[in-house]
């Protein structure tokens, strides 16, 4: 792996685990064993790394959340959407923990944020209407955006709300998959007769992944 790419993975395994705020370059560096001048070789500040990690969130976004095209609609299909809703959740956690503040010192990495929204927004849209079409779901199709931009919503603000609804400082992959069962309960609102057993099927499985120890 290459040196810059090793400051990037290194940098968000640190932000995750220990909150971006609490992690500066010189832990960055000590972690990997480098000096902070060979670290600010390759990133100007932290603020250039976190730019770096949010190319990772963009590609994975842009990527997993793809309306299904010419792919069988069943519900191995359904989990590989929301297993991609809690990998983004879990991997890029620290941000959504402090997101309003990651966005508010960095104009530029906000307008980055806004853009990819609006292509998660239009691509959230496309696939609720798919499902739509192909009968799973049943909504009025003034609505499908808006349900989408709730399930936008309820993602990119689950975290923040759980950590004020304890004394922990930190995340757990249960209280994750609680999220992504909020989203099913949501979904399943509008689930049709023929697909309500495979909504049932999901809840069952993400209910089992939230209750195994960690």
């Amino acid at each position: 792996m290459k040196t810059r790419d090793r400051i990037i993975q290194a940098s968000l395994q640190l932000f995750n685990e220990n909150g971006e705020r609490s992690t500066t370059t010189n832990h960055i560096a000590a972690h990997l064993g480098m000096s902070p001048g060979n670290l600010y070789y390759h990133f100007r500040n932290k603020e250039d790394i976190i730019r770096s990690i949010f190319t990772l969130y963009e590609t994975h976004l842009e990527s997993a959340f793809q309306p299904y095209d010419q792919q069988q609609l069943n519900v191995e299909l359904l989990i590989s959407y929301f297993d991609a809703i809690f990998y983004t959740m879990w991997q890029f956690r620290f941000m959504y923990a402090n997101l309003v503040d990651i966005l508010g010192r960095d104009e530029l990495l906000k307008q980055r944020y806004l853009k990819v929204q609006v292509r998660v927004q239009a691509h959230a849209t496309k696939l609720l209407t798919q499902l739509c079409h192909d009968g799973f779901l049943s909504i009025d199709a003034d609505k499908i955006a808006k349900l989408a931009d709730t399930i936008r919503m309820i993602v990119s603000f689950w975290i923040s709300y759980q950590l004020t609804q304890s004394d922990s400082t930190g995340i757990t992959k249960a209280a994750l998959y609680e999220g992504v069962l909020r989203v099913l309960m949501i979904f399943r609102g509008y689930a049709t007769a023929s697909s309500t057993e495979t909504f049932i099927r999901l809840e069952h499985h993400y209910a089992g992944l939230a209750k195994k120890p960690l």
